[in-house]
């Protein structure tokens, strides 16, 4: 297993919200697996870097890339290049600690911040801004971050989607939780969450429950008057951004008014009405989808996203799939679905894997995955093994410990590498 990172478990140590504790305890299954005699784990190393794609063929039987989709998509609206406009994905990185985002800065000083989005990233935001610095000092969020969340100003939180609550994409706990937050309240408007017909019709001819226990829990914040607490969570629905204004910075955000119509799949489309209302905001976090960028030498459909496959088999061209080279998760099918949605996905391109190896169509690398680590050594890539891992892990539990927190991250790769050399 190759990550370009000295630590593993991508987006479950990097984009799982630090208030998330419980859902990262999947590391378990994680470390189950790493302990199989099998199993070797090259920290540190950057595929399409370090590594080209052919001297993977040359050592490996298979190789599967499940790189993600790192990227966010635009919104398309005059002003989104603004100060104080970022992409979510930033902000979340940068509250966990990874150290390609450590670096950046958001302006926390503004009164009002709008969040565009009705996903659970969006939630993760949200959340996280109207935590009480209390709630913060607990979780394993990065030093810097919650120095400067301790500071931050935010009264006003507006998170804005252009559906209605039967399209939004949050899971129930999430939202529900919104509405239980010690230092926040939040605000539903009862005309916003009220169901056009078609809406209504697909809410009642679903089997999932998800979307029941949403209008339920919004409807309850609905109907709950604010009980004047420090900040206010504002969940908006139909409602796009149009514009972000301002002279050298963030200053507002328009919004049109939306209303449903049946599209020819069947889908509720949003429609504008155009009727616009302007907030004041002092910071915008866009949240409306996330695209992959894919990795050198290998083929990429750019509209997309995706790497092209077939059943998780890469395709070189169409109906020629590249021997023994597989993708799985978001490369694979594009940034939608949680982490069970990719238990299956990994399922059917294993499969895959597995029937190539039968019908002996796998290639016969002219090397062999020894051949690797020295290819490394020559190029003094400083490569980080599980071993190095597992202590690095105990000294980040140890420094989180001193403090009453779960750990204490190192938050860019000098600090990691010194950590495991002895040298800081």
């Amino acid at each position: 297993m190759f990550d370009r990172l000295p630590t593993p478990y991508g987006l479950v140590r990097g984009g799982v919200a630090p208030d998330h504790q419980k859902i990262k305890s999947v590391t378990k299954v994680y470390d189950r697996l790493a302990s199989q005699p099998g199993f070797r784990f090259l920290g540190n190393v950057e595929v399409g870097r370090d590594l080209s794609r052919e001297e993977l063929r040359r050592c490996y039987d298979a190789v599967i890339y499940a790189v993600g989709a790192p990227s966010d998509r635009a919104l398309g609206v005059p002003g989104e290049d603004l100060a104080g406009s970022h992409p979510a994905t930033e902000f979340v990185a940068w509250y966990n600690g990874h150290p390609d985002f450590a670096g950046c800065s958001f302006d926390l000083s503004a009164e009002s911040v709008v969040v565009i989005g009705m996903g659970n990233v969006a939630v993760d935001v949200v959340r996280v801004l109207a935590r009480t610095q209390e709630e913060l000092a607990k979780t394993d969020i990065a030093p810097y971050a919650l120095e400067a969340l301790a500071k931050s100003r935010v009264k006003d939180i507006w998170m804005i989607g252009r559906r209605g609550p039967v399209q939004a994409a949050f899971t129930n706990p999430e939202v529900k939780e919104l509405g239980e937050m010690p230092g926040a309240d939040a605000v539903v408007r009862p005309d916003e969450i009220e169901l056009d017909p078609g809406s209504a019709a697909a809410a009642a001819a679903t089997d999932d429950h998800t979307i029941e226990r949403n209008l339920a829990t919004l409807r309850a914040m609905a109907a709950q008057a604010p009980a004047g607490k420090p900040k206010r969570v504002h969940i908006r629905f139909l409602l796009s951004p149009t514009a972000i204004g301002g002279k050298d910075r963030v200053e507002t955000v328009t919004l049109v008014r939306n209303r449903l119509v049946a599209g020819a799949t069947g889908d509720m489309k949003a429609e504008p009405t155009g009727e616009t209302e302007t907030l004041p905001a002092g910071l915008v976090f866009r949240s409306v989808g996330y695209k992959g960028t894919g990795v050198p030498g290998l083929p990429l459909d750019a509209k997309r996203g995706v790497i092209p496959n077939d059943a998780g088999r890469i395709l070189d061209a169409p109906g020629q799939p590249a021997p023994g080279e597989y993708v799985a998760g978001w490369i694979k099918r594009g940034p939608s679905g949680v982490i069970g949605t990719n238990k299956p996905d990994s399922v059917e391109t294993v499969e895959s894997l597995l029937a190539d190896r039968a019908a002996g169509t796998l290639p016969s690398p002219a090397a062999g995955r020894d051949a690797i680590e020295a290819l490394l050594k020559s190029r003094k890539i400083r490569v980080v093994s599980w071993d190095d891992w597992k202590k690095l892990d105990e000294i980040e539990k140890a420094r989180g410990a001193a403090l009453g927190r779960p750990r204490l991250k190192f938050c860019d790769l000098g600090s990691m590498i010194a950590a495991l050399d002895g040298t800081a």
